[in-house]
């Protein structure tokens, strides 16, 4: 919120004046009728009535002028949290992603920072007004009739208690809440990614089912919290009432034996009402603060979490130069309980090619992300040109290998885009790209060619198809290293034939 510190100074100063503006309408319209009236001064009764007119309606502009400020810097303020939360996510390493989940991850980004942004918004409509009316109003009650006042103040030390423990236990449950959310996410993902699955195996029943699980889960965990924050509300009302009560009565028996005046007992009474709908206000603040802070906690979490922005050299030894790429006694375990690969260990010296072959769930996959650095190896080494790879800066290292991942993704945009992939591509590489991956005959029949639009996962186009494009992207960089992965499952014979001649004849020429 530093950034904004002069909106915020300058809204919260607004807010006040506008707050103790409106603290001297009860005060003159005691003034009119216990001084101004009786004297029959119809001169002084417009003049303060004009007063009164004038510090309402300047007192409204400043409300509205502050409440806007306030949305700006909530509106702001949230805004570079996305940003932030969003760039934190993109240099987590893959084991902290694991960790948190994809779903829990967009869950903090979105419910977690609209949160956010209500309780930043709230804290400056409210957080001074509310106190100034309540205090300020206090303070007047005081001046006007200390023994009404008293009766007042003996019902607030009440409130303040629920206000306390409600609070409390509000952070706890509302972090339960946004846990649940998180499921439901997870369970929605799933079932949007994988529809067409579902469809063919007609489950949509057991998926209805599956989600209405978790969706009862987080409609209970909604409605626990919210009853049990829902209890300041008439608590408050209860005391408020009471105290209202109390001092109606009295006001009563003073004004007839002559101790107070009507315009004190009705400025009394706007003071009341006033400071029970601050105090009302400062309840649902609590509320408001209470699911706020369950969700900053999350948001900070990630924040605090360290990421690859903040990589520093492991300063380990150096391995053998001759070789361009080398796994030494590699040991790895996701989970930490059992090895997924043990005691790899290969090495490859430029222009040479390394073909892993082994069953589902053999580490193959797993091997590639070790060299990338996704996740750091348990024990072993692994070097490139003689590199240890913890020695190099991850951008560093990743922007030297070309890959076709198993399950690697397409998104919304355009064919050349998608080989593009933000990088600094020529049109000629472009179109060296597509000929090699052989993807020229397919984009060449689309309706606007390379500027076809794809679907996010390329659904619009075959795997086949697909895995052209993907390859392309490959290809483009002119990479040191080519890693592919299953990149050619869905290719026909004829055309992964004529992939592997360009593979042969082509890429090693550009390179080596």
């Amino acid at each position: 919120m530093k950034p904004c510190t002069k909106m915020i100074a300058v809204g919260l100063t607004i807010k006040a004046v506008g707050s103790f503006l409106e603290l001297l309408l009860p005060d003159i319209l005691s003034k009119i009728i216990d001084d101004v009236v009786p004297a029959g001064d119809q001169n002084g009764i417009l003049f303060w009535g004009g007063v009164m007119v004038v510090c309402a309606l300047v007192a409204w502009v400043m409300n509205v002028v502050a409440n806007r400020n306030a949305a700006e810097v909530a509106r702001d303020v949230t805004k570079n949290i996305r940003h932030d939360l969003f760039q934190h996510t993109l240099y987590l390493s893959c084991e902290k992603t694991d960790a948190y989940t994809i779903p829990s991850l967009e869950s903090r980004l979105t419910s977690d920072t609209y949160n956010l942004h209500r309780m930043i918004g709230m804290m400056q409509r409210m957080g001074v007004r509310a106190p100034i009316i309540t205090v300020g109003g206090l303070v007047l009650c005081f001046l006007l009739e200390p023994v009404l006042a008293l009766v007042f103040l003996a019902v607030i030390p009440f409130m303040l208690v629920i206000i306390y423990f409600r609070t409390a236990k509000g952070v706890p449950m509302f972090r339960r809440v946004q846990k649940a959310n998180d499921q439901m996410a997870s369970v929605t993902r799933e079932n949007a990614q994988g529809i067409r699955v579902i469809k063919a195996l007609s489950r949509t029943d057991y998926e209805k089912k599956h989600f209405e699980t978790v969706n009862d889960a987080l409609k209970d965990e909604e409605v626990h919290a919210n009853l049990v924050m829902a209890v300041i509300n008439p608590l408050m009302n209860l005391f408020l009432y009471a105290g209202m009560v109390g001092v109606i009565i009295l006001g009563a028996y003073r004004v007839n034996a002559g101790l107070s005046e009507t315009g004190k007992i009705l400025a009394f009474m706007s003071y009341f009402q006033m400071i029970s709908h601050s105090l009302m206000a400062i309840s649902r603040m609590f509320i408001m603060y209470s699911r706020g802070m369950a969700s900053s906690e999350r948001i900070m979490e990630v924040l605090n979490t360290e990421n690859e922005k903040n990589w520093q050299p492991a300063n380990e030894p150096d391995g053998n130069p001759q070789y361009a790429l080398e796994f030494k006694d590699v040991s790895f375990s996701y989970l930490k309980v059992k090895d997924n690969v043990k005691h790899i260990s290969f090495a490859l010296k430029k222009g040479e090619t390394l073909g892993i072959i082994g069953a589902t769930g053999s580490g193959k996959s797993t091997i590639l992300s070790l060299l990338l650095h996704f996740y750091n190896i348990d024990s072993g080494a692994i070097y490139l040109n003689g590199k240890n790879i913890k020695n190099i800066e991850p951008d560093e290292l990743r922007k030297q290998f070309g890959i076709v991942m198993q399950n690697d993704f397409l998104f919304s945009d355009s064919v050349k885009e998608n080989i593009r992939f933000g990088r600094e591509v020529s049109d000629e590489a472009l179109q060296d790209a597509i000929n090699n991956a052989q993807a020229e005959e397919f984009i060449s029949e689309l309706s606007e060619k390379e500027d076809y639009e794809l679907t996010s996962k390329g659904t619009n186009v075959s795997g086949g198809q697909r895995q052209r494009i993907l390859l392309s992207r490959a290809f483009a960089s002119h990479p040191e290293f080519l890693l592919l992965d299953d990149s050619s499952s869905a290719l026909d014979y004829k055309t992964d034939s004529l992939l592997r001649k360009a593979l042969n004849e082509n890429i090693r020429i550009q390179r080596w």
